[in-house]
Parts: structure tokens; C-alpha cells; sequence
């Protein structure tokens, strides 16, 4: 009786403790381009929280947009998260344009800082412009998902409806002016403090109350290729690490044995293709890429008075920004082509030259050395004796009997015999 009534504080004093746990939110951060790396991000973070008991996920925004097929994934799983999830427009300053504004409408609940904006989410087609009509169907498809996603969320479906077909955009204000998010929050605990306490609607149905008061912040870890991934998923930074990557390789093979050009260019060209592989290519951009580089080649072989490298330099530019089918944010900057083609077509070229240039030059050493020297006979030459080349002394076969002191070219090598001529 006495070990039963021991038991009871110490058995209330762990539910106590549990009944007053601090709670756990499990943070990711969406602040560049959504892309398919982003989406196994959030897929992990989803887990992480769900294996952590998480009170909530918190996805923070500040995105310019993205690929229309990552963020339907994205927005699937959230939907499907066992754990609720809270999108939150961050820091001031930040938006959440196309991709974003539909994720940000994704969450069990959406707010937003002060001083942020979200919306203009017009989809744009991956090549050239639209038609009317391809124009209407990819809008009606956007605007049906945008609308189930409102809807469901009890929010304003109409309204929303207009960032797609109108291109709109809206503060931090008047998306909670016209029910389009729930929540303006100045950082994180201000944003916990209101939602603890908060009844929300899952995407199933049911009914949850959130309690995150004095919540505990843990960020969403990431596996090392998604760190990788994530720092060189630029489009921009991609291009730059292919082309220094290729520069490297090219200087290891005009001096063999170097190495470390070879080794680094190999490394950064890799790098360059996984980061370029999560984006879709446009392989007319590829070709262009490959016919710039032939051509800073032939311009080192060819006279061409600067032709072929300019249109090598102008292939590579328009390459650089054909290479990726994507919205204007996934694509590579103007600026980033331009700062990256003209270094790279005056640093090829003249290392072409170079190699060009050597391979030209007359063989200065071993038997093809010898041809065209001029030497001096010590003895008469009839047609056979001895002549002093390059500070050597050669048996030589003169094509003419030639006295000693007589100067004399050297035309071919025989074994170790020298012909020659008089000069």
C-alpha cells in the first residue's frame, strides 16, 4: 500500500509535466526561387515535425517565384501534413510573388509581416509568349487551384482569383482587409502569441486548436545535398560555375600536368550541370553554347579579323539565356550572361592562340631541330667530312664538294649523319 502511494506524485509529477511542456514549432525558410529542391526541403521538414510532435509547421516566405510544378507539389504536401502548417510572409520587405502567393494561401493559416506583399501571380509560359488561348488555359488552371485552396480555407476565393487573371498585387493590409490571409505578426512570437489559442480547420475537416505560446524554435534540418543544392540552385550561379568549370578543364589540356585546373574545373563542371539538372533546359540554349565555344576556336585558327569571336561571344549570350524554360525568375540574367561571356571569350581565344601559335612555331629541339641550321665546315667536304653545328661537330654529306671554312645548311638528318647544302 505504501509502494502503490509512492507511485501517485511521482506518476502525476510526469503528467504534469507533460500536460505543461513547452511546445515545439519546426521552422523552414522558402527564400529563393521554388524549384524541386524546395520541395524536397519541405517534404522533410514535414517529416521532421511530424517526428518531433511539432504544435505547428512554420513555412516563412520570401520568395520571387518559381516553377508552377514544384509548388503544386509543395502545395500537396501541405495538405497532406499531419502537423498544421503556418505560411508567414518574411521579413518586412519580403513577397511572395507568383509561386509564393500560392503557397502562402496553402497554409492551415497565412500571415504576413508588416510591410510585405504578395500576389501578381499570372502564370508565364516556359518559352516565348502565350496565345490567347494557351494564355486562358494555363490562367483557368491556375485560378481553379487557387480557388479550391481559398475556398477550402475559408478565405476569399474571388479576390484571390484576381492576383491570376489581373496580375493583382496586395499589401500585408489589404490581404487581411479582403480575408486573404488571417494574421499580421511582427516577428515569430508575436505571430505564436496569436495563434495560441486559435481553432483552425484542417484540410480534412477536422476541427484543431493550436497552442504555441512561448513556443520553442527548432529550424528544419537539412541533408548535406540539399544544402548544396539549395546554395548553388541559382540558374545565374549555375551558369557561372559551367562555364569556369569548362575554362579549367580547357586549361589542363592546353599544359597537361598541371592538375589542379584540370581537378577543379572537373569539380566546378559538375557542379554547374546538378545545379542547371533541377531546372528545365532548353536545349536550343545548349547547342548555342556548344557552337559559341567552336567558334572561339576556329577564331584562334581562322584570320578572321575578329568575326568568328564575336559571334561566339553573341552565341554564348543568347545561350546563356535561352538554357533554361522557366518564368523570368528561374532564367539567367542578362547581366550574369554579359559579365560572364565576354571574360570567357577573350580568355579562350588567346589561350587558343597560344596553343595555335606554338604548334606553328619552328621545333627547336631533337633531330627536326636540326633542319635549316647553319654550321661551318672544319673539313673539306668531298662530298663526305666534318662540320661544326650549334657548337657540335657532325660527320655531314655535303650535295656539293665544299672547301673547310665553307658555311653550310643543314636539309636533312641521317642517322648520325648531317646533309647538307652551301649557303
Amino acid at each position: 500500500m505504501c509502494l502503490r502511494a509512492s507511485f501517485i506524485p511521482l506518476a502525476l509529477a510526469f503528467a504534469a509535466s507533460g500536460l505543461f511542456a513547452q511546445p515545439k514549432v519546426v521552422a523552414v525558410s522558402i527564400d529563393g526561387v521554388v524549384h524541386p529542391i524546395t520541395v524536397e526541403i519541405v517534404n522533410h521538414a514535414i517529416e521532421q515535425a511530424q517526428s518531433e510532435h511539432a504544435a505547428i509547421l512554420l513555412i516563412r516566405l520570401n520568395t520571387p517565384g518559381g516553377l508552377l510544378d514544384a509548388t503544386r507539389q509543395i502545395i500537396q504536401q501541405v495538405s497532406a501534413s499531419p502537423v498544421p502548417v503556418v505560411t508567414y510572409v518574411t521579413p518586412s520587405g519580403g513577397r511572395a510573388a507568383p509561386a509564393g502567393f500560392f503557397l502562402l494561401e496553402a497554409g492551415d493559416v497565412a500571415a504576413m509581416s508588416p510591410g510585405t506583399n504578395a500576389g501578381a501571380a499570372s502564370p508565364v509560359l516556359l518559352t516565348g509568349e502565350m496565345d490567347q488561348v494557351m494564355r486562358s488555359k494555363v490562367e483557368n488552371d491556375a485560378a481553379a487551384l487557387l480557388r479550391s485552396m481559398t475556398s477550402r480555407r475559408g478565405r476569399n476565393s474571388q479576390v484571390a482569383e484576381t492576383a491570376v487573371r489581373e496580375a493583382k498585387a496586395f499589401t500585408e493590409k489589404e490581404m487581411l482587409d479582403q480575408h486573404l490571409i488571417e494574421l499580421i505578426a511582427s516577428d515569430q512570437q508575436q505571430l505564436f502569441q496569436q495563434l495560441d489559442g486559435r481553432e483552425i480547420t484542417r484540410w480534412d475537416g477536422h476541427k484543431q486548436v493550436l497552442h504555441t505560446s512561448g513556443a520553442t524554435v527548432v529550424e528544419a534540418q537539412r541533408t548535406l545535398r540539399e544544402r548544396l543544392m539549395a546554395a548553388i540552385a541559382d540558374p545565374n550561379i549555375g551558369f557561372i560555375l559551367l562555364v569556369v568549370g569548362a575554362l579549367g578543364i580547357y586549361v589542363e589540356f592546353s599544359s597537361p600536368g598541371l592538375i589542379f585546373p584540370g581537378i577543379a574545373g572537373a569539380i566546378l563542371l559538375l557542379l554547374g550541370l546538378s545545379s542547371l539538372s533541377i531546372l528545365p533546359i532548353n536545349w536550343v540554349g545548349v547547342a548555342l553554347l556548344v557552337l559559341s565555344v567552336s567558334l572561339f576556336v576556329l577564331e584562334a585558327k581562322f584570320t578572321s579579323h575578329g568575326i568568328l569571336g564575336l559571334g561566339g561571344t553573341l552565341s554564348m549570350i543568347l545561350g546563356a539565356l535561352l538554357l533554361i524554360n522557366g518564368p523570368p525568375e528561374v532564367r539567367i540574367h542578362l547581366i550574369t550572361a554579359l559579365a560572364v561571356a565576354i571574360p570567357f571569350a577573350a580568355i579562350t581565344m588567346f589561350l587558343v592562340s597560344i596553343v595555335i601559335r606554338a604548334r606553328r612555331n619552328k621545333v627547336v629541339t631533337g633531330a627536326g631541330g636540326m633542319i635549316g641550321e647553319i654550321g661551318v665546315s672544319r673539313t673539306a667536304l668531298e662530298p663526305e667530312g666534318q662540320v661544326l653545328v650549334r657548337g657540335e661537330y657532325w660527320d655531314a654529306v655535303a650535295s656539293a664538294n665544299l672547301p673547310a671554312g665553307a658555311r653550310v645548311r643543314v636539309t636533312k638528318v641521317a642517322g648520325i649523319k648531317l646533309l647538307v647544302d652551301p649557303v
